[in-house]
């Protein structure tokens, strides 16, 4: 009986034993999202070359992405930027700082891109209303500047 006493006694001791001094598991407080919200664009040569809209409509982040090509009839016409399809956002996951998602690569270069996986992006705020978007799928890619707009 003594000894079931002891036992009984020590039992609390023993359940917070392992967990003193060691980090709490519980969650962070999540990072400020209306740091990445918004419309997003760069240009290349004075023409739109990608646009982001990211919401968080529904209570996580969602959005889509335009990417335009630029292309010209010869080689002495001046380049024109066309609007590509608009592809929604994968996976999105923002820190507080970068933002990567992914975005599918079936509809870009069709029929020889039908099988392709999605393709991943950061985005990396760099200053305010300012980021650098980068296709982590192509090694050593350029990165292109965006700013945020209000519209």
């Amino acid at each position: 009986m003594k000894a079931l006493t002891v036992v009984m006694a020590l039992a609390p001791l023993l359940w917070s034993g392992p967990t003193y001094g060691q980090k709490s598991t519980r969650a962070t407080s999540a990072p400020d999202r209306s740091l990445v919200l918004g419309v997003w664009r760069a240009e290349l040569d004075g023409l739109p070359a990608v646009a982001l809209v990211i919401t968080d409509e529904g209570g996580g982040l969602s959005g889509a992405a335009l990417f335009y090509l630029h292309m010209r009839k010869t080689a002495n016409d001046p380049y024109t930027a066309t609007p590509h399809l608009p592809e929604p956002l994968l996976n999105p996951r923002f820190d507080g700082k970068t933002l990567t998602f992914e975005i599918s690569h079936r509809r870009a270069h069709p029929p020889g891109s039908l099988s392709d996986p999605p393709m991943t992006f950061t985005l990396t705020l760099t200053g305010p209303n300012q980021a650098e978007l980068v296709n982590r799928s192509e090694k050593g890619g350029p990165a292109a500047t965006l700013t945020r707009s209000d519209e």
